[in-house]
């Protein structure tokens, strides 16, 4: 089964748990700059020929189940699966991790931070082969409550680090360091208790 099944069946799975619990369920779309130090060349050049950062867009959906609650935080679990692509090179990530977030604040505003850890997916423009590498991400965002079972999440920022494909995996000849990758998010979380 492909890993990004995995989130909309664990999704699903989630909705059937205990009502206490607080289940958040989200579809945004994403923008992300990944970039390397070391510029790469050849058909297996994740960031073209000789490129060295470019800008991949997307969607990034996924959820989150609150099992921890807290006078002033709540500690959820958050599974998410993210789809890229720039021209025709395509970067997948599916990252798992813990999630802190505040009680609402003034004029309902809750912010968050979670440090995940997944497995990033990337495919070369000029190439059919694609590899799975471990991959970690650092997230926070802000999400205001506008409705009962609505939040806006107004802003998520994330910066981490995969290994892309290159040549130097097909024995090329100049080492590529693991790309960076910051990425922007906006858009709505759907809440269920």
């Amino acid at each position: 089964m492909k890993l990004r099944f995995l989130v909309p069946a664990l999704a699903l799975a989630l909705t059937t748990l205990a009502a206490h619990a607080q289940i958040g369920l989200y579809l945004n779309p994403v923008v992300s700059r990944v970039s390397n130090s070391t510029p790469d060349t050849g058909p297996f050049a994740f960031l073209g020929e000789g490129g060295t950062s470019k800008i991949f867009g997307g969607v990034d959906f996924g959820g989150y189940y609150e099992f921890a609650h807290y006078p002033k935080s709540d500690l959820s679990v958050d599974v998410r699966d993210t789809i890229q692509r720039y021209s025709t090179a395509s970067f997948n990530s599916f990252m798992v991790g813990p999630r802190l977030q505040t009680k609402p604040m003034a004029y309902n505003l809750k912010p968050y931070a979670q440090l995940s850890i997944g497995v990033g997916t990337t495919k070369a423009p000029l190439s059919p082969v694609s590899i799975s590498k471990l991959q970690y991400g650092i997230y926070v965002g802000l999400d205001k409550s506008i409705k009962k079972h609505i939040d806006w999440r107004i802003l998520e920022v994330s910066y981490g680090s995969v290994t892309t494909i290159n040549s130097q995996i097909f024995r090329g000849p100049t080492p590529i360091p693991a790309a960076s990758v910051l990425g922007f998010s906006t858009g709505l979380v759907f809440r269920f208790r």
